[in-house]
């Protein structure tokens, strides 16, 4: 862990540093803001393909999902058929999913999960983490392959696979992300957004804290981003 002392000083010069910072900071969500704008403004793009999806209730299209809104947001949770377990970073964002789902309805926007594994496998790793989300299945379906999160061994193998819209770096078959997309009042699905890689963080409430923190995220000294986190069941074991 980072044991560094900043210099210490007066009230006077705090202050002034202070507000010299708070000024940058302003202009970041200033630019923050128009860049959320950008991202509304982007062109949809309509889907034709019938998504299923194995869910708690049955069998569902994607359209379905929607559970009675226009919006819906789709993580993207890394827990590959073969898997007996989900990744333990995006179990880190889903650790948050659960308190902002009441708050997302009451603006017309459905949050979920979907992972490629079982649903079989899904309900227990959630039950034990104490998640109340819903997280569905897409196994069998070609979802997470068209949204860019999930690949083939071929596709590694060949060089073909990419993700966050460049050639993929690594071997592993899952990548985390979050999709966006729109239900008009006919039924018709438009994909609008996707975000990937660090895209997600943003949605990560306990990074929001660390970087308020004096020591930040204190992950430069790591063998890897996030080697410090565990399931959350599992810390001080």
């Amino acid at each position: 862990m980072n044991t560094k002392h900043n210099e210490a000083t007066s009230r006077a010069e705090w202050n002034e540093a202070r507000i010299a910072l708070l000024e940058k900071e302003k202009r970041y969500m200033r630019e923050g803001d128009a860049l959320a704008a950008e991202r509304r403004a982007l062109p949809w793009l309509r889907l034709e393909r019938d998504y299923r999806f194995e869910t708690r209730t049955g069998e569902k299209t994607l359209a379905e999902l929607f559970d009675g809104r226009s919006q819906l947001l789709v993580y993207h949770f890394m827990f590959a058929p073969e898997w007996e377990v989900g990744c333990k970073s995006c179990s880190f964002w889903a650790d948050h999913f659960a308190a902002s789902v009441p708050h997302l309805a009451a603006r017309d926007v459905t949050l979920l999960a979907v992972s490629r594994a079982p649903l079989a496998k899904l309900v227990p790793f959630a039950e034990r983490l104490g998640w109340t989300h819903e997280w569905v299945s897409s196994a069998g379906s070609e979802f997470n392959f068209d949204f860019g999160v999930s690949f083939r061994p071929e596709q590694v193998a060949k060089g073909e696979a990419t993700y966050n819209y460049a050639p993929l770096e690594g071997s592993g078959p899952e990548r985390p992300g979050i999709s966006a997309f729109y239900k008009d009042a006919s039924g018709a699905v438009f994909h609008t957004y996707s975000t990937f890689s660090r895209g997600v963080e943003f949605v990560n409430g306990t990074y929001r804290f660390l970087d308020l923190a004096p020591m930040g995220r204190d992950e430069d000294s790591l063998e890897y981003t996030q080697a410090w986190v565990r399931l959350r069941d599992e810390y001080g074991a």
